[in-house]
């Protein structure tokens, strides 16, 4: 299947590494010339090793077809004694038994991320406590998180699926591994971290904030891989640079970018000014954290690691499964999963599925990059943002009425969230550092409840559009222009 937009030619190279022939096949794409071909021999050169686990990453369709059927049934197994997936199958008539082709997915119930929140803590966890070793938790729209358990099993898959990322990239025992991702509740900074120390790199927690300082240590400690999300990997360039940082001078290589929505102009704008391949990285808490799929330095979709996760694209009106390479919302099921397993969750994420094997070599299917998503969640500077989120804070400021609106823009390529709030018509009238006063507060709480920082823009009464129906809380400025698909 072509890609749209770009145009392409396979054919098979043969190179001799240390007086040994390696068979690979390269896909050229006309637009980007021979950088494909270049960044791919250039990784052949730095590493021995291109796979992590050769066995799985190249496996036949059959065989990794077989594998999660097996590990399917084990699953559902496994859920069927979790009460909310009891009733649920029931609901739907279903009994494990029921599962005999992987076909019979589709029979199974979706789950949704109020689903996660209305059993809140630990209702949907399939593991004792005993056997969770870690916790990690989202934010929520009125505090209460959505919480993931973690067997030392699930820990395992999780690092290992982050090296065989790292080893696509080049990377072996010898790099040294910054990561820019917050450490904490959210799963981003962790799951790089381990995954790292796994493959034997050496690893640097630099976490998020404090550029300056992050500058310092990319040079000082000569980093090789750095990890974050691609807002900041550009405010780190556009900050360096400022500053007189030589980055063709730094030993950066390769980074994985991920937990927000980017386009191909930013990845062309962070390669150009870092000096190294970005590389896309996608997953969500809920179902693992980063590294449910990687891309390679191919840049033709993430592979998602199918011995771990079975991906379907459903039309979202109706939940029915689309084919090969149409577009709809991302649904995943974990089937190796012991702590929190989750039958079909639906990610609201927009993406296709591509199913051939891929110019690296890989067998498992990749997914394209998110486009978009079919609720109402934004993604800020790699955090999720709910409306409900900001309407809950302002709910507890009487000077305001109810009437608010997210205005999503971004400067240059870095997204900026700016809230309207319409001014009760006493507080209009009031004294400007009355004003002021009231904005620090309702960014200082916005700030603790989203983790992110906003601009508050007061209004006058009635400013702000009202609807009949479903009120519209965002005006979303930005264009995804270049896409990669």
């Amino acid at each position: 299947m072509a890609v749209p937009g770009r145009q392409c030619l396979d054919s098979i190279e043969l190179l001799t590494y240390n007086g040994r022939k390696i068979c690979w096949q390269a896909v050229v794409f006309i637009k980007i010339s021979w950088k494909v071909v270049y960044v791919m021999i250039s990784i052949l050169k730095e590493s021995k090793q291109k796979y992590w686990d050769q066995e799985i990453e190249t496996m036949s369709r059959d065989g990794i077809e077989a594998l999660q059927l097996e590990r399917l049934k084990k699953t559902v197994k496994r859920v069927s004694r979790v009460p909310f997936y009891q009733k649920a199958f029931k609901e739907k008539g279903i009994e494990p038994g029921d599962i005999k082709l992987l076909s019979d997915l589709k029979n199974l119930p979706f789950t949704n991320k109020q689903d996660l929140r209305d059993n809140y803590p630990f209702d949907l966890f399939a593991a004792p406590m005993s056997d969770i070793v870690r916790i990690h938790a989202s934010s929520g729209t009125t505090g209460k998180p959505t919480t993931v358990g973690y067997t030392r099993k699930d820990l395992e898959n999780w690092a290992d699926m982050i090296c065989r990322g790292l080893t696509a990239a080049g990377g072996t025992k010898d790099d040294v591994v910054h990561v820019a991702y917050g450490y904490g509740l959210f799963t981003g900074g962790l799951g790089l971290h381990f995954g790292a120390e796994r493959l034997g790199a050496s690893v640097v927690p630099a976490s998020t904030g404090n550029t300056t300082r992050q500058l310092m240590l990319l040079q000082d400690f000569g980093a090789t891989i750095i990890a974050g999300t691609p807002s900041y990997a550009l405010y780190l360039a556009e900050e360096g640079i400022a500053a007189g940082v030589d980055f063709k001078k730094l030993k950066l290589k390769a980074g994985f970018f991920g937990a927000e929505p980017w386009t191909e102009n930013m990845r062309t704008q962070i390669e150009e000014k870092l000096s190294l391949t970005a590389l896309d990285i996608y997953g969500l808490s809920e179902i693992m954290g980063p590294g449910v799929s990687v891309e390679c330095p191919v840049q033709n979709g993430s592979h998602i690691h199918e011995d771990h996760f079975i991906a379907e694209i459903i039309d979202p009106d109706t939940g029915e499964p689309l084919p090969y390479g149409q577009q709809g919302e991302l649904v995943l099921t974990t089937i190796t999963k012991e702590g929190i397993p989750l039958i079909r969750y639906r990610t609201h994420d927009v993406s296709a599925l591509l199913p051939e094997k891929c110019a690296c070599g890989r067998t498992h299917v990749r997914m394209q990059r998110i486009t978009g998503r079919n609720d109402d969640m934004l993604i800020i500077r790699g955090v999720n943002v709910f409306p409900s989120q900001v309407e809950s804070v302002l709910l507890e400021f009487g000077e305001t009425e109810p009437h608010y609106l997210l205005v999503v823009d971004r400067k240059g390529e870095l997204d900026n969230l700016e809230v309207w709030v319409e001014l009760s018509e006493k507080m209009f009238s009031d004294k400007i550092k009355q004003l002021e006063g009231l904005e620090q507060r309702i960014r200082a709480k916005i700030l603790s409840v989203l983790n992110i920082s906003v601009k508050i823009k007061f209004v006058e009464p009635r400013t702000i559009p009202r609807s009949e129906g479903k009120a519209k809380r965002v005006m979303d400025r930005r264009e995804l222009k270049n896409s990669i698909f």
